[in-house]
């Protein structure tokens, strides 16, 4: 149990870097930035590719099937949602949007998985889901005050369509992933966080070329391949992808396979906090009060979900005659 929720916690820490990715380079498309990012993740996949390949040899067609799912729903699709998230509204909303997935994801575990973790009270998560409803608005607000470049209000309801759409595909990659993971304990989590990079680097390829093809019709001016800071850029998307997406999936992958997913899924909330650390370190401010406010009442709202104890759903079978 300690084992797991400090993997967990070395996860969060190294995910919520994605959230300043971003940031850094604002200029550039959240889809160059998202394909950018599982290339380098897919060509770093190779080398490890060849030192495991005895291990990667004992996954099925399925197996590999699952890998590409995951890969396309928690890693491409959810990062352009993020990203563009993150440039229309900023880090602190978008992080705090993702900070639901603490209790979306016991929820829907809740739905699916009671018969083997369990089941949560949903008289006990209702205090949860209102901390988190508050927590979020108290931060919306402080955002529009401490205000956006380039507001409008269009582009701040699409940002947040935008972090909501990234919170239900990490949820199902989330949720999937601890699925595979604790119906193959034979299996190794480096192996399998190999086997996710791996499959990225086929589809990642495909679509940077097709971003690229997009941007020279789009945005002529827009200086390709690797855009107008190209250094900064390639250097930035090797380092989210061995830190962020190899070695914080390896770090969740020993975790999902130690803890429940209804205990497991709290635990994300190591990424926002760490999120929203690296944000405000990078602004070179101090939180505002009501921004704050709401991360206490995130950190509440997560206290009390982790607080309420699965119940064993038992099962009642007749037979008949």
């Amino acid at each position: 149990m300690i084992s797991g929720v400090l993997y967990a916690l070395l996860a969060g820490l190294l995910w919520g870097l994605i959230f300043v990715g971003p940031l850094i380079v604002p200029d550039y498309p959240a889809v160059l930035q998202s394909t950018g990012r599982y290339l380098a993740l897919g060509l770093i996949a190779l080398p490890l590719a060849w030192l495991g390949r005895v291990r990667l040899r004992q996954l099925t067609r399925g197996d590999w099937m699952t890998a590409l799912a995951l890969t396309m729903m928690g890693n491409l699709i959810y990062y352009v949602c993020l990203a563009s998230a993150i440039q229309r509204t900023g880090a602190p909303v978008s992080t705090m949007i993702i900070a639901t997935l603490p209790v979306v994801i016991p929820v829907c575990a809740n739905l699916l998985y009671s018969q083997r973790d369990g089941k949560l009270s949903w008289r006990r998560l209702a205090p949860t889901l209102a901390c988190i409803a508050i927590g979020l608005m108290c931060v919306n607000i402080a955002e529009l005050r401490h205000g956006l470049p380039g507001f409008t209000w269009s582009r701040y309801g699409s940002g947040i369509a935008l972090a909501f759409t990234s919170v239900g595909c990490w949820a199902w990659y989330a949720l999937r992933n601890a699925r595979w993971l604790r119906e193959n304990p034979d299996k190794n989590p480096m192996m399998w966080a190999t086997a996710q990079a791996l499959v990225t680097l086929p589809v990642s390829l495909i679509g940077y070329l097709a971003a690229c093809l997009w941007l020279g019709v789009q945005q002529p001016d827009f200086p390709l391949p690797f855009g107008p800071h190209p250094l900064v850029f390639v250097v930035l998307m090797f380092a989210i992808a061995v830190l962020c997406s190899w070695v914080g999936a390896l770090c969740w992958n020993i975790a999902c396979q130690s803890l429940p997913t209804v205990i497991v899924g709290p635990l994300i909330v190591f990424e926002t906090l760490a999120g929203l650390l690296y944000t405000f370190l990078l602004r070179q401010s101090i939180p505002p009060l009501l921004t704050f406010c709401g991360v206490v009442l995130l950190v509440c709202g997560v206290v009390m979900a982790v607080l309420s104890k699965p119940q064993k759903v038992s099962v009642i079978s007749v037979a008949q005659e």
